[in-house]
């Protein structure tokens, strides 16, 4: 029999894959054309996306920039095209688009909610993302108190004695821990912040602007508007909400019967509720239950109720977080001889605030489309505002080119923190080797 066995003694030369495997056509063949169902849904999906653009390209795109009226955009269109049909008339965003950012804001103080901003964008960043300069997290410190006062002016002395009454507040607690314990020292602490806000802010800080006057022109709430309100209202609730939302999730697990119950009731209580509901409460019965002469401006009113209602649904996320915890973390702080909080601090919440990070960021999301309602208790709001410019007899009939225009707006902010929500589980994944 003749032995056919043969061992090769050289190595083949590398070869190239095949060019309908790699680059685009390999993505397009993988992705889009895998089989043939999913052949015919591609080229389904292509007709309708080529149908839509269609009509829609030319609506954004052979529009009218400049005019001074609706009838004028359509004499321009019918001049230009031959007809009105299947044309945006931009011009009203060209003219109206202060107006839609700063609502009634003196035109002559824009820099100032420009500025706040600005300084937000600079406040969050070293909070966001760790390779920002440390030094920024001053700014972020100072923010909660420049944002109101760029804002509504006044003199400076204001944010300065309610900055005060932090500082007292945290050497209260500092100086009475290690004598009355923990919570004692908290009460005492909270007690000491609010006696000096009520009572003596308001005194002294007359006397120090009556020495020293610092400050900047006042700006009556009336004026707010557009997407500056709608920013300032979604940016003190989602700031203000996680933390009262994580104190919330442990009181409802606390031992405490006392402290438990109220967390559930709260919670319960307003989770039940719709949002305009207790919105029209800020506007309307809440002053009757103020004294006589009580100023309490509607725009902190609204501010304090988004923020409540965003806190109750934050702490049903973040409890998610806790329960998705197996029982060996809270067992391993244990063994470590971590109390409480600093079993919470260390190793609890971490975990939980990073299971629950979708959560957190769709309820964030919310939040910012939510400050939409307020139109309805009359705020003006970008919706607020467009109708109002709609009403007016040189805008009247302008529709879609208002709302897409704020539309795009939001979009871009909600799929901001959508895409950064996304960066922070990449970042904080352990589970990858």
């Amino acid at each position: 029999m003749t032995d056919t066995s043969f061992v090769r003694h050289d190595m083949l030369a590398e070869q190239a894959p095949p060019a309908t495997s790699v680059g685009l056509l390999g993505w397009l063949r993988k992705n889009l054309f895998s089989g043939w169902v999913n052949t015919v849904l591609t080229v389904i999906s292509l007709g309708l996306i080529a149908f839509v653009l269609a009509g829609l390209l030319p609506w954004v795109f052979q529009s009218v920039w400049v005019a001074d009226s609706l009838s004028e955009c359509r004499e321009v269109m019918a001049a230009t095209w031959g007809e009105t049909h299947g044309h945006a008339c931009w011009a009203v965003i060209r003219e109206r688009w202060p107006q839609l950012m700063f609502g009634f804001y003196p035109s002559e103080m824009y820099w100032r909610p420009i500025l706040a901003f600005v300084l937000l964008l600079t406040a969050v960043a070293p909070v966001l993302f760790p390779g920002a300069p440390r030094q920024l997290l001053y700014i972020s410190a100072a923010y909660p108190f420049l944002m109101p006062w760029l804002l509504w002016g006044g003199t400076i002395w204001g944010p300065v004695l309610v900055a005060a009454g932090l500082a007292i507040g945290f050497f209260t607690h500092k100086y009475l821990e290690p004598l009355a314990g923990g919570l004692a020292a908290l009460v005492a602490a909270v007690v000491a912040a609010v006696i000096w806000w009520l009572f003596l802010m308001g005194p002294i800080s007359g006397v120090l602007d009556s020495v020293l006057p610092i400050g900047i022109e006042s700006v009556v709430s009336r004026n707010f508007g557009g997407f500056m309100l709608s920013i300032m209202i979604g940016v003190v609730a989602i700031g203000v909400s996680l933390p009262i939302g994580i104190i919330l999730a442990l009181g409802r697990q606390s031992d405490l019967l006392i402290v438990k119950a109220l967390c559930i009731g709260f919670i319960e209580f307003i989770r039940g509720v719709p949002l305009i509901t207790l919105l029209f409460v800020a506007s309307t019965l809440l002053n009757i239950f103020m004294p006589p002469g009580t100023n309490f401006d509607i725009i902190l009113r609204v501010i304090i109720m988004v923020t409540l209602f965003a806190s109750a649904y934050m702490a049903e996320v973040i409890r998610g977080g806790l329960a998705a915890l197996p029982r060996g973390q809270y067992e391993g702080a244990d063994s470590l001889g971590l109390d409480y909080w600093q079993a919470q601090r260390l190793i609890i919440m971490p975990q939980a605030l990073k299971i629950s990070i979708p959560g957190i960021v769709s309820t964030f999301i919310g939040v910012f489309k939510d400050t939409t309602l307020v139109s309805i208790i009359g705020l003006l709001d970008p919706l607020g505002l467009a109708q109002g410019i709609r009403a007016n007899a040189e805008w009247n009939g302008v529709y879609w080119e208002l709302f897409a225009f704020i539309a795009f707006l939001f979009f871009i902010f909600c799929f901001s923190m959508s895409r950064y929500s996304m960066y922070l589980e990449r970042r904080l994944r352990t589970d990858h080797k």
